[in-house]
């Protein structure tokens, strides 16, 4: 057994003001994907330019903020959410749904790109490749906050959480989810859009990556207490969320490369 490092969920306190190593993650993400976006602007075939950098941000940024916490609300709230719909306001309780965040993202892309004329798929395909930062980081958020531990576990890594009433020994699951929601997700759709891809390819692989990583790490992850076990007896409410986004990307994949030779979209020049 590890012993769990006992980090401070607090970062950073000014009196009553409080800032939490889990917000601190989102703004990180969402600085280094800015700086990693600037860099990729200067790319020949990318759709957004340089000035268009900061504005994408701000709106990738509304987007993961707004369409998590409501997709958090709504598909996990449960009967929390009926008996106190004010709950859902209040954001600094804790709460973020991937998914949620994932169609914020894609509503605030489809916004950005219909004011600057540019293709929703080349818009996507362009930001995916940034997305798993905020992914690791935010796990990271969720390991020093203590929640969404893992199962029980006879494993030589599992770990006792302070805050765990029952003091068992758990997979550290937020770490799995890290290491490849995060780190592994990254580094492929770093190394395969380096290049000129196909449209929606990028998308594809983001898509199927996380699906299948999601799906992978709920089986040690413990449910959440208020929903359990749903689909079969034993599929969490995060593994069929899982499902349709690993559908999308092979039909994603399928279209990117199930085309006559030389049909490969690469940039067409900035604006």
């Amino acid at each position: 057994m590890l012993p769990y490092p006992e980090i401070d969920p607090v970062a950073v306190a000014f009196g009553p003001l409080k800032i939490h190593w889990y917000g601190l993650a989102y703004l990180t993400g969402i600085a280094a994907g800015w700086w990693l976006a600037v860099r990729r602007s200067a790319y020949p075939w990318t759709p957004v330019n340089r000035e268009q950098v900061d504005d994408l941000t701000f709106y990738v940024a509304l987007g993961v903020v707004l369409g998590g916490r409501v997709g958090y609300t709504f598909l996990y709230g449960g009967q929390r959410l009926l008996e106190d719909p004010g709950w859902a306001l209040r954001v600094w309780e804790g709460g973020m749904s991937f998914h949620g965040g994932l169609l914020g993202v894609l509503l605030a892309m489809y916004l950005f790109g219909r004011r600057q004329r540019i293709p929703f798929w080349r818009l996507v395909d362009f930001i995916a490749p940034f997305v798993p930062i905020g992914l690791g980081l935010g796990r990271l958020g969720n390991f020093i906050g203590q929640e969404l531990w893992g199962k029980p576990t006879e494993v030589p890594w599992g770990m006792v959480f302070p805050a765990d009433a029952l003091q068992l020994v758990r997979h550290p699951s937020q770490l799995y989810e890290f290491a490849l929601e995060g780190v592994l997700l990254f580094v492929v759709l770093i190394w395969f859009s380096a290049k000129p891809r196909p449209t929606y390819a990028v998308s594809g692989v983001f898509a199927l990556g996380y699906g299948c990583a999601r799906f992978f790490v709920e089986f040690f992850r413990e449910p959440d207490a208020h929903i359990g076990y749903e689909a079969f007896g034993w599929l969490t409410r995060g593994q069929i969320l899982s499902v349709p986004l690993i559908l999308a990307g092979l039909a994603l994949l399928f279209f990117a490369y199930g085309k006559p030779p030389g049909a490969l979209q690469s940039a067409n020049g900035k604006k």
